[in-house]
């Protein structure tokens, strides 16, 4: 009999709103159907163990047995359920002992889940050691702000409007139908309350009738306050009343676009005769010289670790990230009218990157050569979740060439080599509500990890009186017109990655290479000017934080212990594509609880603990934790084990082509060796057969 756990678990409807609902599950059938299988057909945390490994479905499974049976809350809700991963210094010890040929063994790491709960109206930090089936840790959290928003509980707020009678009200003044109205729940943010508020979310609705495109039509003026604790409406706004923009031109399915444009581009096909060059074994990769470890977390979503590259000259796997993950993702909107200033989202911590990660499409999202790999997610019952194909690998040559040369400067002879390139590619996509993040670490046999964010789905409309641009008289529009009483809102995107760099070993430093004029002093030749490398070492984290653009500088983690035969140190240079920094002001409360975009680049000391930086409850919070706190404390980070944060921008204009889903708008940064190897990697690298 073959077992399909896909059916035990229970299927989420992404943080989008879209139509398909929560298909529930009761928990005493779930325990039931797995005490009865044979335990070969669970999978246990030691099959293909790796301490890094994200929690299977069956370690959630004992999650939620333990918390059960060990904590008497009946109103217990779980918001984060994810791996309390070993300190570092016991996970490499223990990957050393397991590549080392000698029979010596270290420890091998705890498997412990980290659990964020609320219970009687207060937030529980919980940690559970599943090899002890014990609890180990439960106290109470203190501090300011919230727990990421479950899906259950964004579902029933945003329900809640349609039995609530100012609000029905509302909808039969405007003429609509109150079946066709869809509502969403918004974060609010903080803005200088010195009490504790209550936990809320603000819900703005939308209309469908006759588009499934309900973004594109806003019910303008009307805000509903939901307390999540207690589930009520706790108050209400309706404020104004505009047209709610047509449904003609909204949708976006292929199937109801009419009619469709044949732009001539014929079938084509990623053809592998001999299959693919890359394995995976559990959730470790292995391709050309390179192999890491993929896994999935309810919060950040994909996280790579352990990436090393074989290195042919010294003939051994050299390090070069310990875990790379999106750390937080802050959207502000430049619109200050009072149904509109509340939305300045912290995507990560408040929804869950990874709780908001979506079904990969084969041929669509990814190429027919693609592996996908499952994520496993906790619902706010404990009930465990499974979104199948949410991570995908695949290998791609697009025609690119990785190097070459012609010569024709030797009499007789001419000369061409050509290498074309092909890399990895490990793909996720993050549907949070409206937007669709999607998120790409390419792997290149020249030892560049490429990090490529691209935006996609529908933008942030406001509804409007206007349907001419002509008519906009002042700047409070907050936005451009896109078509007939729609206002495409302007606003950013910053996404944080966290980049624990280990380069050839965990003691680094970071250095930044300005490149400064200089005049000549050689009156002989006619030569005025050329530039030289002003190399700075930082010492301590304040000297690290850079916003880019202002001067040319190269940026660099280096290891100064490692050194070429030429006497170069060993690095890793950081190569940002587009950079862009915040516009608001230092003082703006969405920009305190934002800090961390001021910099583009942080470098702070490791520590366990400070993973992401917009505070681990982000939620409410007052920016008084999170990489702009911890920095402060100035910390010595020359010849330390150091983390790179990058920030990805993106400031957003709206534009008619955005209308009525947008083209994907592509940022990044690569990670290039800078003196790692002794020459050109690739030099005597194979072609790919033809």
């Amino acid at each position: 009999m073959k077992h399909d756990f896909t059916t035990l678990a229970v299927k989420a409807s992404i943080c989008s709103g879209r139509e398909d609902k929560l298909t529930m599950v009761p928990c005493f059938t779930i325990f039931t159907i797995i005490f009865l299988l044979p335990l070969s057909a669970i999978a246990s945390p030691q099959q293909n163990y790796h301490p890094l490994n994200s929690l299977s479905l069956f370690e959630l499974q004992r999650v939620q047995t333990i918390l059960k049976a060990q904590i008497p809350h009946k109103n217990l809700s779980l918001h984060y359920v994810g791996l309390d991963e070993s300190n570092k210094p016991l996970v490499l010890s223990w990957l050393s002992s397991r590549s080392s040929s000698s029979s010596s063994s270290s420890t091998v790491p705890p498997r412990l889940a980290y659990i964020i709960a609320r219970a009687d109206g207060r937030t529980r930090e919980i940690t559970v050691d599943l090899s002890a089936n014990s609890i180990t840790s439960n106290k109470i959290y203190h501090g300011h702000g919230y727990p990421i928003l479950s899906i259950q509980e964004q579902e029933a707020a945003n329900s809640l409007p349609q039995t609530y009678a100012p609000f029905i009200a509302s909808v039969q003044k405007r003429g609509l139908k109150l079946e066709h109205v869809l509502c969403e729940s918004s974060t609010v943010g903080w803005y200088g309350e010195t009490r504790e508020n209550k936990r809320v979310v603000k819900v703005v609705c939308y209309y469908l009738d006759g588009t499934v495109n309900f973004f594109m039509r806003p019910i303008e003026g009307i805000v509903v306050t939901v307390d999540l604790d207690v589930m009520k409406i706790v108050g209400y706004l309706d404020r104004m009343r505009v047209p709610v923009p047509k449904s003609e031109g909204t949708d976006y399915r292929e199937s109801n676009t009419r009619p469709l444009y044949d732009s001539h581009i014929n079938g084509f096909r990623m053809f592998q005769p001999d299959g693919p060059s890359f394995s995976i074994d559990g959730q470790e990769v292995r391709w050309a010289d390179w192999k890491f470890h993929v896994s999935f977390d309810m919060r950040a979503g994909l996280i790579i670790s352990l990436a090393t590259v074989y290195d042919h000259e010294k003939g051994e796997h050299r390090s070069v990230m310990y875990r790379g993950f999106v750390s937080e993702v802050f959207v502000p909107y430049m619109d200050l009218s009072e149904g509109w200033y509340f939305r300045t989202f912290l995507d990560s911590g408040e929804y869950g990157f990874g709780l908001c990660a979506v079904e990969l499409q084969p041929l669509r999202d990814c190429p027919e050569n693609a592996k996908f790999m499952d994520g496993y997610f906790t619902n706010q019952d404990g009930t465990p979740g499974k979104q199948k194909n949410v991570i995908c690998i695949f290998e791609r040559y697009a025609g690119n060439v990785m190097w070459r040369h012609t010569e024709t400067g030797i009499a007789g002879e001419k000369i061409r080599e050509v290498r074309p390139e092909v890399s990895l590619v490990v793909r996720m996509v993050s549907a949070v509500g409206n937007y669709d993040y999607i998120i790409d670490w390419e792997f290149k046999q020249t030892g560049i990890i490429e990090v490529n964010v691209g935006l996609s789905g529908i933008l942030e409309v406001r509804g409007s009186a206007y349907t001419h641009k002509d008519q906009i008289q002042n700047t409070e529009a907050y936005g451009t017109l896109l078509a007939e009483n729609t206002i495409g809102s302007r606003h950013d995107h910053f996404l944080s990655f966290y980049l624990d760099l280990d380069v050839d070993g965990h003691t680094n430093s970071f250095v930044k290479n300005t490149l400064k004029t200089t005049r000549a002093s050689n009156m002989v030749l006619p030569r005025k000017s050329y530039w030289t490398v002003v190399r700075e070492t930082a010492e301590k984290e304040s000297d690290a934080r850079i916003q880019l653009g202002s001067s040319a500088a190269e940026l660099l983690i280096v290891n100064p212990s490692k050194k070429t035969k030429m006497g170069n140190e060993v690095g890793y240079r950081l190569i940002p594509r587009s950079p862009a920094g915040p516009l608001l002001s230092d003082n703006d409360y969405p920009q305190i609880r934002g800090a961390f975009t001021k910099y583009n680049v942080w470098v702070t000391p490791y520590n366990k603990s400070e993973k992401w930086a917009g505070g681990q409850f982000a939620d409410q919070n007052r920016g008084d934790d999170g990489l702009a706190v911890w920095s402060l404390r100035n910390r010595k980070i020359e010849k330390k084990d150091i983390v790179l944060w990058y920030t990805v921008g993106f400031h957003h204009v709206p534009c008619q082509e955005d209308f009525p889903v947008m083209p994907t708008l592509s940022n990044g940064f690569e990670l290039r060796p800078s003196n790692f190897f002794e020459y050109n990697p690739v030099l005597k690298t194979k072609p790919p057969k033809q």
